[in-house]
Parts: structure tokens; C-alpha cells; sequence
């Protein structure tokens, strides 16, 4: 019973074990055959941990679904099983993978010792990497292992295959003549790739230098990273990195598929405006820079797997989004676009075929394998026709600009030509017009004139009227002193005359002695020596009184040059001296007149016109303190000070002053605060247009309830070129 359950348990395993070998591959003379799953057993090493030696006799090969063994994005390691018929004329067939990024390529076999004596087993390893199963290494585009095998023997090999990168393994078994002949095509292939990627970033870059168009820079940006990314895949990096593919496939791989993102960006960005063009997305543009970056991030902490993963969602991703936002720009009548369309399109169709051959949808093919590299020199072409149409587009729009500003310009000078006609008829018209308005105009600026010259003579008469109020004044009371000392003169000359007449009758009738008595009497009764004192006061009198004449008709000639033309040497403090005297019966009695006057030399200036100035504003002073409701300790005072080049007058009162408001005013001509009646509101304009004329400044500080300050500023060097005051200016 034992016998018969060992039996049928061998059976059973011999039957599983039919059931799953694979067909052995035969290979012969110019022939080359991929090794597919009818002929191999595939193992998963998730952990990376199987040995060779376990591996040989590991019962846990199987057969797969797919046609070609598949790499997963993990850092497991794939075992295959299979077994080859030499039928070449070659000890040796060249078994290579192509166009996939692989870190590790082995291969181990059995072999039997020559020994008759001891015929034990022997494990050999070939590697990729082994220059002495890879003849091809220094210009390898491809991963290549040369593997030794008898004429018309089979054997059977076991190929351990590790990558970071998610991929379909398209393992080649070749005939080595049919491995050359397929090597130097491919070489031949993959110069002219590169050699085209070359010409056209040296073609841009010259674009760029002559037209200076940013677009041709980052294209030729874009064509570098195009170039080098194509270039990894037709194998040509595993020449700079012969023994170090992991730090090509891990680092240098993906971070030049990023960069190639990024340039992609850069130059669709530049190229198609869209800050300009599409500013309402250009935020969700920007987000694909952040979405490349996070590759970066995955490299840089060391999962290549992770990042290839995010390398192929983030083109898919710019990929779609650069198509629709491309669509929109066509839509708008930007005809450059049609081609990125073009382009962008069959980029995508392109990687999505290779990501879905990579995933064992889509059967590999030499179609398929090179997809992606087709796809790249079309986009090129169109790339290249888009920046050429681009130029051609804003040329025909400038023609296009060219012809409308011309056709506007043509119109233009036909209603210019109408409008010209029309305007010569309408010229005509208005010159008559205006010369008739230009006639009542010149009637009215002198009537104007007439009129400015009446109000600053009414201003001067009523500056006048002060004068001769206040003259009236002075001279009257000395005059009536005067007058009131002639009478009693007058009695005392007539008894002086007398008593002469009574000594003179006497001394001609000397022998009448009664004479004489006579005139001693008459002159002890008149009291001759009074009469002589009173004689003397009285006389006094009368001289006091016509000094004070002589003081005021003095003050009265200085104002009797208030229209003179001519500048003259003035002395300021006896000006300001001569206006006191002159307004002294306008001085209240309550108000304290306090010069304070620096030793001045003679001042260049037009007298008459100064005293008016003065006369003004210390007369505004009296009527500011008047103003109060109640006085004490009021004054003006008066300030002269010499400085080298000018002189300044300061007039200071107690007086009510004035707000902000006002003091912005009070120059304006017709400007008064005074009622109706009591004043013509244009003193202190004729002060500011006297001062001006005299090239100096008066500037004004005051406050409500605070008084005033009046600073007069006056040159030393005024010279006879200045306008004369009175005459009115244009």
C-alpha cells in the first residue's frame, strides 16, 4: 500500500511538473527571438534575499500571464528560469534587454566538471557589468550579457533582474551575427537622434541670439533636457556610469525627466503668455512646478520607485492641463497654438501607449518600444513650425496693424482734408468775431484801467482826507496860539507906543516940566517892566507856536511827493517820524506810540509811496486797538534793523489781530473787515503792490485777540530798471 501512495505522489508531482516547464528556445544563425512566457518560469524576491544557489532548486518558479516578465515598483528582485538550444555557429549568444532601466542584469548556469573521476556541479555568474561577458560595454545602449554555450547544446539559465523602476522586461536572445548587424543599425539610429537633437538646439540658439525672443532659449532648454532624456533611454548614460547604473537609474534618471518637466513648463509658459493670455489660470499653471517638485523630494530621500510613480502622473497631468489650456488660446484666435495641440497630443497618446505596454496592455513591439522617441522628434518638428508660425503670426498681425493704420490714416486725411475746408470757412467767420470781440475787449480793459486808476486815487484821497484831517488838526492849535497872543501884543505895543510918544513930547517941550511927570506916571501906571516881561512871553508864544508850524508843514512836504516817479535817497526813521506828527490828533490818548529806530543810512525808494505804506498800516494799528472794548497798556511799536543787504520795518500793536482766514485775505483787493462807509478794502492791497514794487516782502503775523505784526522787508540795491509804481501792470 506504501509503494502504491509513493507512486501516485510521484506521478502527481512529475505531472505539475509537466505541466509547468516552459519550451526550451532554440536559437539559430541570424535569427534573435524574445524571450517570452512560453519559454521562461518567473520567482518574486520581495526581500531581496534569495541566493543563487537556493534559487536552483527552488520549487516555487511559476508561469505567468503576460507575454514578458514585468518589473513592480518595489525594490524586489525578479528570477527567471529558461532554457536555450544553441543552434548557431557561435559558442556564445548575446542576451540583452533593451531600452529598460535596470540596476542588476545576472545570469547563472550549471556546468559539470571535466573530472570522470568526481563529476560535481559548478555555479558560473555572468554579469552585465563583467567586460568579459559584455564586448560591447564602452558602447553599450544596451544591457548585454554574452553568454557562453556549446554548438548544438541546451542549457538551462537562471536571470536575476533588479530595478527601481516600474517596467516591462524585454529580454532578447540573439544569434551574435544577427546582434551585430541589429547593433549597428541601432548605432546609426541613435546618432542621427542625437545628432537631430543637436542641430536643432544649436539652430534655436543661433534663433536666439538674432531675434532675441526668450521663447527660442527656453525651446533650446527644452530640446537639452528632450535631447538627454532620450538619450538615457537609448542606453547612452550607461557609458558615463559603466559600473554604477544605480546611481544612474536613481538619481540621474529621474531627476533629468524633472528637469525635462520643468523645461517643458518654462517654455509653454513663455512661449504662449500665459500671464497675459490666461491670467485667470495662470494660479492652477503654477501648481504644476509644485507637482514636479514632489519627485524631487522622493529622490532626495532615496525612493526612486516612488518618484518614477510621481514622474508619470505629473506628465500625465501637464500633459492634460497644457492641452486644455492650449485649446482655450486656440479658441481665441492665437493660431500658433494648433500645433503645441498637435504636439502635447501625440505626447500623450505616446505615453500613455508606454505606460500601458509597460503594464502588459498593450504588446510589445519595436513600435511600442520607441513610441515615446517618435513622438519626441514629431514634437520637435512641430514645436519648431509653432515658433516659426508664431513669428509669421505677429507679422501678419503687425501687416495686418500696418494696413488698418494705413487705411485710418488715408481716412483721416480725407476728413482732415473736409474738416480743413470746413474749418478755413469757420476761420473766416471767427476772425471777424474776434476781432470785434478783440475791439470791445481793448474798450473794456481800459475801461477797466480808468476804473483800477479811479479806485487807487480814491484809496489816495482817502489817505488824503486823513492827512489833511489830522493837518487841519496840528496846524490849528498852534495857529490859535498864535492868534490868541497878537491881541494882548498888540495892547502892549500900543502903551509902549504911548509912553515913546509921552517922552517924546516931553523932550521936545523941555522948559514945560509938566510933561515929564506926565510920562513917568503914565509909565508907572502901565508897569513898563511888566509890560516888558509879557511882551517877551508873548513872543515866545508866537515862536513856539510857529515851530510847531514849521514841525507839521515839514511832515507836509515829505507827503507832498506822494506821487513821485523817481527813486531818491529817503531816511526811514524820519519818514516813520513825519507820519507820527502827522496822525498825532488821531492817537487816542490811551494808546503809547513806541519807535525803536536803528541808525539807518539813506534807503533807495520812492518816499511818497513809503510814507503811504507807513501811514497804512500804523493808522490800521490805531483803528485795531480802537476796536477793543477795553484798553490797557496799549502801544505800538515801531522797529527798524539795518542788515548788510536790506533793511526791515516792524509796526506792532495790541490790537484785536486776526484769524487764520482772514490773514490769507487781507491783500485781496476790496478785502475789508471794517463796515460799510469805512474804508474801500484796497489799503493793504496798494501796501503789498508799493512793497512788491520795491522788490521786497511784507509778511504778516497775527492771531485773534493777540495783536499784529507787520514785517516790512526792503533792498539796499534798488536800482532805477524797476517797474514805477504807479504804473498798472499787463
Amino acid at each position: 500500500m506504501k509503494k502504491i501512495l509513493l507512486i501516485l505522489a510521484f506521478l502527481v508531482q512529475n505531472i505539475g511538473a509537466f505541466a509547468s516547464k516552459p519550451d526550451t528556445l532554440v536559437i539559430r544563425d541570424s535569427e534573435a527571438h524574445y524571450l517570452t512566457n512560453q519559454y521562461f518560469l518567473e520567482l518574486e524576491d520581495p526581500y531581496n534575499t534569495l541566493q543563487a544557489k537556493n534559487v536552483i532548486n527552488d520549487s516555487r518558479f511559476h508561469s505567468i500571464s503576460s507575454s514578458f516578465p514585468r518589473l513592480k515598483y518595489s525594490k524586489s528582485v525578479t528570477w527567471l528560469k529558461f532554457t536555450i538550444k544553441n543552434n548557431t555557429s557561435r559558442q556564445y549568444l548575446p542576451i540583452t534587454i533593451s531600452k529598460s532601466i535596470i540596476d542588476e542584469f545576472d545570469i547563472y548556469y550549471i556546468e559539470s566538471t571535466a573530472d570522470t573521476a568526481d563529476h560535481r556541479l559548478l555555479l558560473n555568474h555572468l554579469s552585465s557589468t563583467d567586460p568579459r561577458f559584455n564586448s560591447n560595454l564602452l558602447t553599450q545602449s544596451i544591457t548585454l550579457i554574452n553568454v557562453p554555450l556549446a554548438l548544438n547544446s541546451t542549457q538551462t539559465f537562471y536571470a536575476r533582474i533588479k530595478s527601481n523602476a516600474s517596467s516591462v522586461i524585454p529580454i532578447e536572445i540573439n544569434s551574435a551575427d544577427q546582434f551585430t548587424r541589429k547593433r549597428n543599425a541601432d548605432i546609426m539610429i541613435n546618432g542621427a537622434v542625437i545628432g537631430m537633437f543637436i542641430i536643432m538646439a544649436l539652430y534655436n540658439l543661433m534663433l536666439f541670439i538674432s531675434v532675441g525672443d526668450r521663447s527660442y532659449l527656453f525651446y533650446v532648454i527644452y530640446i537639452i533636457f528632450l535631447g538627454s532624456t532620450q538619450s538615457l533611454i537609448l542606453g547612452i548614460g550607461s557609458n558615463l556610469f559603466p559600473n554604477d547604473l544605480k546611481t544612474l537609474n536613481n538619481y540621474i534618471t529621474p531627476l533629468l525627466r524633472i528637469c525635462f518637466g520643468y523645461s517643458l513648463l518654462l517654455f509653454a509658459g513663455e512661449f504662449l503668455q500665459f500671464r497675459q493670455n490666461l491670467n485667470r489660470y495662470y494660479k492652477f499653471y503654477l501648481l504644476l512646478y509644485v507637482l514636479y517638485g514632489l519627485p524631487v523630494i522622493a529622490v532626495i530621500a532615496g525612493l526612486p520607485h516612488i518618484a518614477y510613480t510621481l514622474i508619470t502622473i505629473s506628465a500625465l497631468v501637464t500633459c492634460i492641463t497644457l492641452l486644455f489650456l492650449v485649446s482655450i488660446l486656440y479658441s481665441r484666435g492665437f493660431k500658433p497654438a494648433k500645433f503645441f495641440i498637435l504636439g502635447w497630443g501625440l505626447f500623450l497618446i505616446s505615453l500613455v501607449i508606454s505606460i500601458t505596454r509597460n503594464g502588459g496592455v498593450v504588446p510589445y513591439n519595436h513600435f511600442t518600444l520607441n513610441v515615446l522617441l517618435y513622438s519626441s522628434l514629431i514634437e520637435l518638428i512641430l514645436f519648431s513650425v509653432a515658433l516659426a508660425d508664431k513669428i509669421n503670426f505677429y507679422r501678419q498681425q503687425n501687416t495686418e496693424s500696418q494696413l488698418a493704420a494705413l487705411a485710418i490714416a488715408k481716412e483721416n486725411e480725407r476728413l482732415i482734408t473736409e474738416q480743413n475746408i470746413f474749418l478755413e470757412n469757420k476761420v473766416k467767420e471767427r476772425t471777424q468775431e474776434l476781432i470785434q470781440t478783440n475791439q470791445n475787449l481793448s474798450i473794456t480793459i481800459d475801461n477797466l484801467k480808468s476804473a483800477q486808476v479811479q479806485l487807487i486815487e480814491t484809496e489816495k484821497m482817502a489817505s488824503l482826507g486823513l492827512l489833511t484831517a489830522g493837518v487841519a488838526h496840528e496846524i490849528n492849535n498852534p495857529i490859535n496860539f498864535v492868534s490868541a497872543n497878537i491881541k494882548p501884543l498888540r495892547l502892549d505895543f500900543n502903551e509902549i507906543f504911548s509912553l515913546l510918544k509921552k517922552y517924546e513930547t516931553a523932550a521936545n517941550n523941555a522948559e514945560t516940566a509938566g510933561l515929564l511927570v506926565e510920562a513917568n506916571d503914565y509909565k508907572n501906571k502901565i508897569d513898563a517892566d511888566f509890560v516888558k516881561d509879557e511882551i517877551l512871553t508873548l513872543l515866545d508864544g508866537i515862536e513856539d507856536g510857529a515851530s510847531r508850524t514849521a514841525e507839521i508843514v515839514q511832515s507836509l512836504r515829505t507827503f507832498s511827493r506822494l506821487d513821485e516817479l523817481v527813486l531818491l535817497p529817503t531816511n526811514i526813521n524820519t519818514a516813520i517820524l513825519s507820519t507820527l506828527v502827522i496822525l498825532r490828533s488821531a492817537i487816542p490818548y490811551y494808546i503809547e506810540i513806541k519807535p525803536i529806530l536803528d541808525k539807518l543810512a539813506p534807503l533807495n525808494c520812492y518816499p511818497g509811496k513809503i510814507n503811504q505804506v507807513l501811514l497804512n498800516l500804523i493808522s490800521n494799528s490805531i483803528q485795531a486797538i480802537k476796536a477793543k472794548e477795553t484798553h490797557l497798556n496799549e502801544c505800538i511799536t515801531i522797529y527798524t534793523h539795518d542788515h548788510p543787504d536790506y533793511i526791515t520795518i516792524e509796526i506792532t500793536d495790541t490790537g484785536i489781530g486776526m484769524t487764520h482766514q482772514v490773514r490769507q485775505r487781507i491783500f485781496e483787493p476790496f478785502f475789508t473787515t471794517k463796515n460799510v462807509g469805512e474804508g474801500t478794502g484796497l489799503g493793504l492791497s496798494i501796501v503789498f503792490g508799493i512793497i512788491e514794487k520795491h522788490n521786497g516782502n511784507i509778511n504778516v503775523q497775527s492771531a485773534a485777540g493777540k495783536g499784529s505784526t507787520f514785517k516790512i522787508t526792503l533792498p539796499k540795491n534798488l536800482a532805477d530798471t524797476v517797474t514805477k509804481p504807479d504804473e498798472p501792470a499787463e
